[in-house]
């Protein structure tokens, strides 16, 4: 739970950066009403900084592991080139209808191309290297997409982690043996930081998003 200083901090932020687009709002609205965990979209800050990022790279192809809800998809997609695109991989297919329904209503939807399914059995089938990868799947799986992206992503190409501070839970002792999520984070924040093929920095950012440039 937030501090009071850390919510008005938030809302100083967020009266003071591009605003949310209209389309994203109600994306998020519906998400509170509809979903069980509407928390887990990206949101005003992160969208901005993933469209801003994505302006900086100019990739050509982009890749997201975990749709869910498809706002940071949108915020990707903002952020590129007409001629760019963003596969957006999504295991939840009850989520498919209402993805499509945002992707339809957004100026940018054409930019993506969404895949339901296993993001580990579709990743290898893609026939082109990635500039950018932004991972936001299940925490359990992160050290085993991030080996499946390297693959697939070129020299100098980016990977953004989300989540990988956790809620404050990397720093916290692992008492519970079943937390794989929690597990998982922490494999992964140690496996690339210990990865030389990468350089890594963590951006304490909401929950934290770890950006990663795959080396020459």
């Amino acid at each position: 739970m937030k501090t009071k200083s850390e919510l008005l901090l938030q809302t100083y932020i967020e009266k003071h950066i591009d605003d949310e687009p209209e389309l994203l709002t109600e994306l998020r609205r519906q998400a509170h009403l509809t979903l069980l965990h509407p928390r887990m979209l990206s949101g005003h800050v992160q969208g901005r900084i993933l469209k801003m990022f994505m302006q900086m790279i100019q990739p050509k192809h982009v890749l997201e592991i975990g749709t869910y809800t498809g706002y940071s998809a949108l915020c990707i997609a903002e952020g590129l080139s007409n001629e760019a695109t963003l596969d957006t991989i999504e295991i939840n297919d009850e989520l498919e209808d209402k993805i499509l329904k945002f992707f339809n209503l957004s100026e940018h939807g054409s930019k993506i191309k969404l895949h339901i399914g296993d993001a580990l059995e579709i990743i290898p089938s893609f026939p082109y290297e990635f500039d950018a990868v932004f991972i936001d799947g299940n925490k359990r799986h992160y050290v085993a997409y991030y080996e499946a992206c390297m693959q697939k992503l070129r020299s100098g190409g980016y990977i953004f982690a989300d989540n990988t501070l956790w809620d404050g839970h990397v720093i916290d002792e692992v008492v519970d043996k079943n937390d794989l999520q929690t597990k998982g984070i922490l494999e992964f924040n140690e496996v690339v930081k210990n990865d030389e093929r990468v350089d890594t920095v963590i951006l304490p950012i909401r929950d934290g998003i770890t950006v990663l440039r795959k080396k020459l």
